[in-house]
């Protein structure tokens, strides 16, 4: 059993914040050693966080379909609802990321528009 979804998620936000932890990588990749396909694929190699966000919602998709599907008597069936809820949560975390991030952007032009007010540049 392995929270394909999760480690996937890591190497892409590696990818997106510039992350240069060659262990967690290794372990990472050796996760999803065989599985890189599909929304999985597209959250390991992701370089922004809108690719993230649209492979995640995918992954989530092909996850609440397993989910749907699961015989009641299934010995997995608990950790892979276990695996939804935990990947519905990185999602929400996710998207405060990219709202932290527009928000920063947003603060940076703000306070550059506030620099030109207090100090006019002459053209």
């Amino acid at each position: 059993m392995s929270c394909h979804e999760l480690e996937a998620l890591r190497l892409g936000l590696m990818n997106v914040l510039g992350t240069d932890d060659r262990a967690a990588r290794e372990h990472a990749e050796k996760e999803l050693d065989g599985e890189l396909a599909g929304p999985i694929e597209g959250l390991a190699t992701a370089e922004t966080l809108d690719t993230l966000r649209r492979h995640l919602d995918a992954a989530l998709v092909d996850l609440e379909e397993e989910v749907a599907t699961l015989d009641a008597d299934d010995p997995e069936a608990d950790y892979v609802r276990g695996r939804l809820v935990a990947v519905r949560d990185a999602e929400r975390s996710l998207a405060r990321l990219a709202t932290h991030g527009d928000d920063l952007l947003d603060g940076l032009g703000e306070t550059h528009h506030d620099l030109h007010d207090a100090f006019p540049v002459e053209e």
